[in-house]
């Protein structure tokens, strides 16, 4: 891009933060202006390192990393205010990423169920033949899920939350491949769990499947579909750069996505304990109670994920309005 045109391009936004700091007025979402300017002046001393353009934006970076630093102040709230208010407004911003995440995912359980409605063996290939035979027996004995008994509790929680975990990193890291890879691990898991709720719908014990799998399964499948949404994030900066260099784009893809993928570490944890201490005495519980948990657990995560998200985004632009 000739000079001339990058600055045709971008010069109201320069001029309008510099006049904000020239005033002390107050910046709205000030980390993302801060990178977004830090990625035009990356760009400048690349493309035009004896213009003037470079000291003028290096100015307006550094005054706006010393407001950042003052911010950065506030160590009290700082906390609270991080998940209350800055990751929600991430979740906003790429509401569509995780959108499309949970399309994708529950379109691949709908292809998990047609194909094992139409290929007998298909759900032994996908569980495996052993599995399949020992829940077979299970459910004669009149105990579906008795493998969730087996094991200590400590034990079972601590390996199924690593393995949450595992998989959740596992979704996000192959986002790098322009979100291939996390495309391939959503499908995985999404016929997985198609073919593994039709494989007890087959044996008539849907409903006690759904009462014991899902006290857990509703944050541990809510969890993966927000880590895929974070990997698709990771993966279309590299195909979708936008007016950044790609590796600017992947770099400011990344320090957002890795947010989102952490913040599914507490419910994936939760998710771990209850499957561990909890799903193992679905048989001794009321079903309406484990029907409880279950909408509980995933209206908590629909509503910070999603509801939650919206209220912020609207109560920050009421406070840019009234500035």
């Amino acid at each position: 891009m000739r000079e001339r045109a990058f600055v045709e391009q971008n010069k109201q936004k320069w001029l309008a933060i510099e006049e904000k700091i020239k005033n002390n007025e107050p910046i709205d979402q000030l980390f993302d202006i801060y990178n977004e300017f830090s990625n035009d002046l990356s760009f400048a001393r690349t493309y035009y390192p004896k213009s003037k353009l470079v000291p003028f934006l290096n100015e307006i970076v550094a005054a706006l990393h010393l407001q950042i630093y003052r911010k950065n102040h506030y160590t009290q709230n700082g906390f609270i205010e991080f998940w209350k208010t800055k990751m929600p407004l991430l979740f906003y911003q790429y509401r569509v990423y995780l959108i499309v995440s949970f399309a994708f995912f529950i379109l691949s359980a709908l292809i998990g169920v047609v194909s094992s409605v139409n290929d007998e063996d298909f759900v032994s290939k996908i569980l495996g033949s052993h599995y399949v035979n020992m829940t077979i027996e299970n459910i004669e004995n009149g105990d579906p899920l008795a493998v969730y008994s087996s094991g200590s509790t400590w034990g079972s929680a601590f390996g199924i939350i690593w393995n949450n975990i595992r998989v959740g990193l596992l979704s996000y890291v192959l986002g790098i491949f322009f979100g291939i890879g996390t495309l391939y691990v959503l499908f995985n898991n999404g016929v997985m769990v198609g073919a593994f709720q039709y494989f007890f719908a087959k044996y008539n014990v849907l409903l006690i499947s759904i009462s014991g799998i899902w006290i857990h399964g509703a944050m541990e499948i809510f969890s993966i579909g927000i880590e895929g949404g974070a990997g698709l994030i990771l993966g279309t900066s590299l195909l979708f750069p936008g007016t950044y260099k790609r590796i600017d784009a992947l770099k400011k893809a990344a320090k957002d996505s890795v947010l989102i993928l952490i913040s599914t570490f507490p419910f994936t944890i939760a998710a771990g304990i209850l499957e561990g201490y909890v799903t193992r005495h679905y048989n001794d519980m009321p079903m309406a109670l484990a029907f409880a948990i279950i909408i509980i657990s995933f209206g908590i995560i629909f509503f910070y994920y999603f509801l939650y998200p919206i209220w912020v985004n609207k109560r920050v632009n009421l406070e840019k309005n009234r500035a």
